[in-house]
């Protein structure tokens, strides 16, 4: 009968303490980004070299240590830039509490218009600790598919006929996606964050979403 009891005894204490692991275990489990794509295994990055604002080489040593929220834009884009780029300029703060070592950057997809003085001119008005990057297309291009982000020139005059236009007319835009890539302190791509698009409204990322899931990944990374 001791036997019984003693046995009955050990399994309820090996039930309990199962119970209570499978509880704090649950407990430390940290929330998942509700809103960005959250690649569960980061992607790397193929070697790049940008000049940036300060005419200084930029590279993927660059990103080491850093938390990098990267935008692809120009000095000339009419809306998505301006709005971005400031809206990042209200919440940079935020940021740097959340992760002391983030930085922001922009890489100009335009870099036929856009030299270097200008640049630099551009991205001091939004932040001057913001960083301005660029390069010519041959590396542009495959960094920015690297990221899952995308760019194409078009001509004002001649868009609907999907020509290239590139060449010497300066009357052109510049198609690029709305979205920040997000680049862990390994220099590999840890998020995108989306625009939300409403009909007749410029493409915008919330601000309190990018934030709510700006901490989650950094304190899952950090975990």
């Amino acid at each position: 009968m001791n036997k019984t009891i003693y046995a009955m005894v050990a399994l309820l204490s090996i039930l309990a303490g199962a119970v209570g692991f499978y509880f704090i275990s649950q407990a430390k489990q940290l929330p998942a980004p509700k809103y960005a794509l959250h690649y569960q295994q980061a992607r790397p990055l193929s070697a790049f070299t940008f000049t940036d604002e300060l005419e200084r080489d930029f590279n993927n040593a660059h990103l080491q240590g850093k938390w990098s929220l990267v935008f692809f834009g120009y000095t000339s884009c009419p809306d998505v830039c301006p709005t971005t780029l400031q809206n990042l300029n209200f919440i940079y703060d935020d940021l740097t509490a959340i992760a002391s070592n983030s930085q922001v950057l922009l890489v100009t997809v335009d870099p036929k218009r856009d030299n270097i003085t200008k640049l630099a001119q551009y991205i001091a008005y939004f932040n001057p600790e913001f960083k301005a990057l660029r390069a010519e297309h041959d590396v542009l291009f495959p960094f920015a598919r690297n990221l899952g982000l995308m760019y194409a020139i078009t001509s004002k005059e001649t868009s609907k006929s999907g020509d290239d236009m590139s060449g010497s007319d300066e009357n052109y835009w510049v198609d690029h996606s709305a979205s920040l890539a997000l680049i862990n302190p390994e220099g590999k791509v840890a998020a995108i964050f989306r625009p939300e698009q409403e009909v007749g409204q410029v493409p915008t990322i919330d601000n309190d979403k990018l934030l709510s899931d700006y901490q989650k990944i950094v304190a899952l990374y950090n975990k």
